[in-house]
């Protein structure tokens, strides 16, 4: 039986730019079995950056519905944070 390791660590193929702001999505399987979603908002270079990772509290059914959230709240925070 071949199983699919999913990592806790953001996908680079669903990492995506707003302005100056690197959003990257993520999602884990917790001990239930069910996803924790989570997100990463980067900003700077170098010695410079500054990267802040969100975990949320709400939990999914699969790996895409989790993955999904983290990109609509990674949106909604930087445009907050933009504001």
């Amino acid at each position: 039986m071949n199983v699919g390791v999913i990592s806790m660590f953001p996908s680079q193929e669903l990492s995506f730019f707003i302005g100056k702001f690197l959003v990257s999505p993520s999602a884990r399987v917790t001990e239930a079995g069910d996803y924790a979603p989570s997100v990463s908002i980067r900003r700077g270079q170098g010695t410079h950056t500054h990267d802040k990772v969100f975990r949320f509290t709400r939990r999914f059914a699969s790996h895409r519905s989790a993955v999904n959230y983290a990109i609509r709240e990674g949106r909604s925070l930087v445009v907050a944070t933009s504001a």
